[in-house]
């Protein structure tokens, strides 16, 4: 019998898994499909720059904390395990195509705000840094701090990390609901059989909802499809993330550039439409003309749990001893893994984290009952 089962072998499961073993703890994740594939793998690893300090903001003490992690976290899996994640600091230009010189203005000023390094450009200031972009260009910033890397190859490295470290890893095993003896979770009913653990963490990303509606825990994880496309230009047309809202381009070193993502409300559909990459193939050329050239070499979608105020859930589930919550981080799972693997190992090893979470508790959207005063 394992100390935790981890119910979610993405991104976030893992870090988790990571924490808790290199700690003494054993360990097993469970995964629907094969571990890490979905969300966590879709996505095209950014790592936006996040140095806010004495903030109220939430979302972003979150980010700011797992910022400062993934230096050291990347070396250490590359220590571990000999595997690159491809970590390094590209830059990032926000921008805009067509629209008012000043459009960028109150992004400018809130990111110098939280303390974020941030330089404004001007259209041709912006088209020096990268000569290929639109002549249409109106408006930019430059992110000197923001990074990147290779999902697929952090993933890898994780994996690798937790099986050397003695974390059982269980794939292709749904979990249907838990065994409970009033406040305590005794085990997972899977597809396998029943498993057993002193404690358990959901980090099922979309799918987290309809398993902890079995322990009345009010979690919202609405799936958000995002499609994307990879195409690959040799040498490459630009060398900095470029972001236009929602919107982004990511150069690799090999010539690989993703081109991402849509944001669409279609439950558990997980496939790519005509509609979806037409409009991200223009985008691209749009913003880049000469990628009108590019091999298009794949598409693939993913579904991002999106929780319903844009925050994550990360404690313990209502009304249980020993079930822990770490899901709902839509567009961000990626990014402040690091850090929610560190604070969910802590609650779950009875620590004081390194960080409050009441901003994240697992009730804060459970119905209120209004008794009034009656007649």
């Amino acid at each position: 019998m394992s100390d935790v089962i981890v119910i979610g072998g993405g991104v976030i499961g893992l870090s988790i898994a990571y924490e808790l073993s290199g700690r003494g703890g054993s360990v097993t994740v469970i995964d629907q499909g094969p571990p890490g594939r979905e969300a966590s793998w879709a996505g095209a690893g950014m790592l936006p720059p996040a140095a806010a300090t004495g903030t109220s903001n939430p979302a972003l003490r979150l980010q700011s904390a797992s910022h400062l992690l993934w230096p050291r976290l990347s070396e250490s899996l590359r220590a571990e395990t000999g595997i690159d994640n491809g970590y390094h600091r590209s830059g990032g230009l926000e921008i805009r195509h067509g629209g008012p010189p000043d459009a960028l203005h109150d992004e400018i000023e809130l990111a110098r705000r939280n303390g974020d390094e941030v330089e404004a450009l001007s259209p041709e200031a912006v088209r020096e840094f990268e000569p290929n972009l639109s002549v249409d260009i109106s408006a930019a910033y430059r992110l000197p701090q923001m990074a990147q890397i290779r999902n697929p190859r952090h993933l890898k490295a994780l994996l690798a990390a937790c099986a050397a470290r003695g974390v059982r890893i269980v794939g292709g095993t749904p979990v249907y609901e838990f065994d409970r003896s009033g406040e305590t979770i005794l085990g997972v009913k899977t597809s396998d059989g029943l498993l057993y653990a002193g404690q358990f963490v959901v980090a099922a990303g979309a799918w987290s909802q309809h398993l902890l509606e079995f322990v009345n825990c009010a979690v919202t994880t609405q799936p958000v499809r995002g499609q994307m496309v990879l195409l690959y230009a040799q040498p490459l047309p630009f060398r900095h993330i470029l972001l236009a809202g929602k919107k982004y381009l990511v150069p690799r070193p090999d010539g690989r550039i993703l081109v991402g993502a849509t944001v669409e409300s279609v439950g558990f559909k997980k496939e790519n439409t005509a509609e979806g990459i037409t409009g991200l193939l223009n985008f691209a050329t749009d913003l880049v003309p000469c990628l009108a050239d590019a091999k298009f070499e794949r598409a693939w979608a993913g579904l991002r749990p999106r929780s319903a105020d844009g925050l994550p859930y990360l404690g313990r589930a209502p009304g249980t001893e020993n079930l822990f919550v770490a899901t709902g981080h839509f567009r961000d799972g990626l990014q402040l893994s690091p850090i929610t693997g560190k604070v969910m190992a802590s609650l779950i090893l009875g620590e004081e984290p390194v960080m409050s979470l009441g901003d994240f508790a697992c009730d804060r959207h459970r119905p209120t009952v209004d008794v009034g005063s009656g007649s």
